[in-house]
Order: C-alpha cells, then sequence, then structure tokens
C-alpha cells in the first residue's frame, strides 16, 4: 500500500532544504558586527566660510550727510 503522509515529508523537507539553500544565496559581507567608531563625521558644507551679511540700506542712507 501507498503511503501518502511519507511522500508529503519526503517533499516537504526537499522543499524547506532547496529554499534554505537558495535564501543562502548572494550572502556577503562579515560575519561579525563591526565594532562602533567613536569619530564622529561632519557635514560635508561645515568647512565652507559663510559670507559676511550686505550692509543694510538704513545704514547706507545715515552715513550720508
Amino acid at each position: 500500500m501507498y503511503c501518502w503522509a511519507r511522500t508529503l515529508l519526503y517533499l516537504t523537507v526537499t522543499v524547506l532544504g532547496i529554499a534554505s539553500l537558495v535564501g543562502a544565496c548572494g550572502q556577503k559581507g562579515p560575519l561579525y558586527l563591526p565594532e562602533e567608531t567613536t569619530a564622529v563625521s561632519e557635514s560635508p558644507g561645515a568647512d565652507v566660510p559663510t559670507p559676511s551679511p550686505a550692509p543694510s540700506d538704513a545704514a547706507a542712507a545715515s552715513d550720508t550727510p
């Protein structure tokens, strides 16, 4: 007599085994968590000097006699 339960068990084990192998494909990189660095990165525009403010019209008008 043919046992469907055994066939289903073999099929399930085979499908889960193949799925685990395919799911592991393409995993690259170190197998550990990298250590945290204490250095703080600055923003890219931090070293750009800010322009001096332009004189206002009221200050320029008060300088004239």
